[in-house]
């Protein structure tokens, strides 16, 4: 939902949150047009009888996330058009608010709340430091991304192969192989498709994604020269 037109941000958080400033927040909400007053005031009643808002935004939301009822997923600080986010930062839990952007009336809901998931490049030199240490390998989630036939030219030891291209056989099962709350670290070539992969893996949950940066290659040539380059 990145791509959403609503999706870019600044404002203030709810001080009640058990997370402070660190929060991504799980919202969905109904767009109207902005002359629609009557059926905003329609909308809000009927939502305060019992209806659900999801149901509510595939009947007459103008926004695209209409097909998903409303959802827009998982955001973070930063990511929505100011008058969106303060009043999404600030709604209490499951309340329907509504505030007003650009785009016109919003009636939104915020369903959840989590601490705000970290995603970083660690150089070869630090990993190949933790790497040192015995327990590393057995807490950490190590995966390489890298085709078959690249591992089998250069690996690195605990790195549980998840080709790229085999993404649709592993993918769907990634929560249920790797546990999201975990240090997870990936690894490629050149540091570019396991950067896709971080990405995507922070979009399902996980909580804590280390890219080594520059792949195995930047390994081989700044740390470890025994392993071969190709």
């Amino acid at each position: 939902m990145l791509g959403h037109p609503h999706l870019r941000l600044s404002a203030s958080f709810n001080s009640e949150s058990s997370y402070g400033d660190n929060r991504e927040i799980l919202v969905q909400h109904l767009l109207l047009k902005e002359d629609d007053e009557k059926l905003l005031l329609e909308l809000q009643q009927r939502i305060a009888g019992g209806e659900d808002l999801s149901d509510l935004a595939v009947e007459y939301s103008i926004c695209p996330s209409k097909q998903e009822g409303g959802m827009l997923g998982w955001v973070r600080k930063g990511q929505m058009v100011p008058e969106f986010e303060e009043a999404a930062f600030c709604a209490p839990l499951n309340k329907v608010v509504k505030c007003k952007t650009n785009f016109g009336w919003h009636l939104l809901q915020v369903l959840s709340e989590r601490e705000e998931s970290l995603l970083k490049d660690i150089q070869p030199e630090e990993f190949h430091a933790k790497m040192q240490d015995p327990s590393f390998i057995e807490e950490a989630q190590l995966i390489d991304v890298r085709e078959p036939e690249e591992v089998s030219q250069a690996s690195l030891p605990g790195f549980q192969v998840l080709p790229l291209r085999q993404f649709g056989s592993w993918g769907p099962e990634i929560t249920s192989k790797f546990d999201p709350t975990k240090d997870t670290y990936v690894l490629c070539h050149h540091g570019m498709r396991s950067l896709q992969v971080a990405k995507w893996l922070q979009t399902q949950g996980f909580r804590k994604i280390f890219n080594i940066s520059g792949g195995i290659h930047a390994y081989a040539t700044k740390v470890d020269p025994s392993v071969p380059t190709y």
